[in-house]
């Protein structure tokens, strides 16, 4: 269908379909979020809930949702190109998984015993050791035993992996999609933006007692599936909705008064803040101040724990500026580790997904006519 303006598919062909607009987005998000837990692991939950209530609010609140409508736009393209259901859930568990299952143990087995006050035997055979563990499954566990007590933050060594449930909650919805035929039909898109605003206001006037009770810190999880969808749903009618200055404008201005100032405005940020998200990604300034790979998610997985041993072994280390000047440098080395060392050579396993993949699609083919064959 022919439209009066310029497309959001049209633009994604200007920039070769690798707008470095994202790019910088996600290293920018990412450190938003270590720049953001600086006054947390600084200061404790009474300087997170200050920012959450300043007038930053709309800004704080959006960092999130864009990263999960960025995931979701990108993510879209990433199953439009799988062949099969298996492929695209393959290319989500290599990028997930060996970075995340890293961090962990090193933080169980390097970090937990280098600063934990409990002895060694003690520390290795607590119950709270062996569900930290579980947070390579995505099962999220905060606590090491015997680890930061006296922070300002106590005792949490990773607080940023309670989105990782939200992520893989992301993930299996999507799939769930496909398999109803969402390349097919995408309509399903936008009706599961719609389907999962709403169970989550039902769930919550349900809790309340029929009213809606204000989230003061971040989105809710809940909602961040939402933006997610919405992301994939933008890529989905890429090729009828408009790439414009005005549009660009209109949606940054609702996600800012939605999060930031309207009442409840959470259940309907979803939308703008995806498209907002996807108009700023589409960009494509210069390549020349990008890092030499993705470092966000490392960046992402790293930056808590840096910042709590920051503030556990350096004096002044609980000054947030000392924290940020600090901890940024470091968490950027770990994340380059990450990615040079961990999350490049899992890419590499690709190889294997296909030829499952080839296996699958050959089970597949329909059985020969063997009459016709002879």
């Amino acid at each position: 269908m022919k439209v009066p303006f310029p497309t959001i598919a049209q633009r994604i062909t200007r920039t070769g379909g690798h707008a470095s607009g994202f790019d910088y987005m996600r290293v920018c998000l990412s450190l938003s979020i270590v720049t953001l837990h600086s006054a947390i692991t600084s200061y404790g939950l009474a300087a997170d809930q200050a920012i959450f209530e300043s007038p930053a609010r709309p800004i704080v609140r959006m960092i999130l949702p864009a990263f999960f409508a960025l995931s979701g736009f990108l993510v879209a393209g990433s199953l439009e190109r799988s062949k099969t259901l298996f492929m695209f859930l393959g290319l989500r568990v290599l990028r997930i998984y060996p970075a995340l299952a890293v961090e962990v143990l090193l933080s169980a087995f390097i970090l937990g015993p280098l600063l934990t006050t409990l002895p060694l035997h003690t520390y290795f055979s607590d119950p709270q050791y062996f569900l930290y563990l579980r947070n390579v499954l995505g099962d999220v566990h905060f606590y090491l035993p015997g680890m930061f007590e006296h922070n300002p933050l106590p005792n949490i060594v990773n607080g940023q992996l309670w989105t990782i449930p939200f992520e893989l909650g992301c993930y299996i919805t999507l799939a769930g999609i496909a398999l109803l035929g969402v390349k097919r039909h995408r309509i399903l898109g936008p009706i599961f933006v719609v389907l999962v605003t709403f169970t989550y206001l039902l769930v919550t006037l349900y809790r309340h007692h029929g009213v809606i009770v204000p989230v003061p810190g971040a989105i809710n999880g809940a909602l961040l599936i939402a933006t997610f969808l919405s992301g994939v749903s933008i890529y989905m009618y890429r090729d009828v909705l408009p790439f414009t200055p005005t549009s660009g404008l209109i949606s940054g201005v609702l996600s800012v008064a939605l999060l930031g100032f309207v009442p409840s405005g959470d259940f309907l940020a979803p939308v703008p803040a995806a498209y907002f998200t996807v108009y700023l990604g589409l960009m494509n300034p210069s390549r020349r101040f990008l890092f030499g790979g993705d470092y966000s998610y490392g960046i992402f997985l790293y930056g808590f724990a840096i910042q709590q041993t920051i503030v556990y072994a350096v004096p002044y280390g609980d000054f947030w500026p000392v924290n940020i000047l600090l901890s940024i440098p470091t968490v950027i080395l770990f994340a380059a580790v990450s990615w040079h060392f961990v999350e490049k050579p899992a890419q590499r396993l690709r190889s294997v997904l296909k030829i499952g993949e080839g296996k699958i699609l050959s089970w597949r083919q329909p059985a020969p006519d063997l009459q016709s064959a002879e």
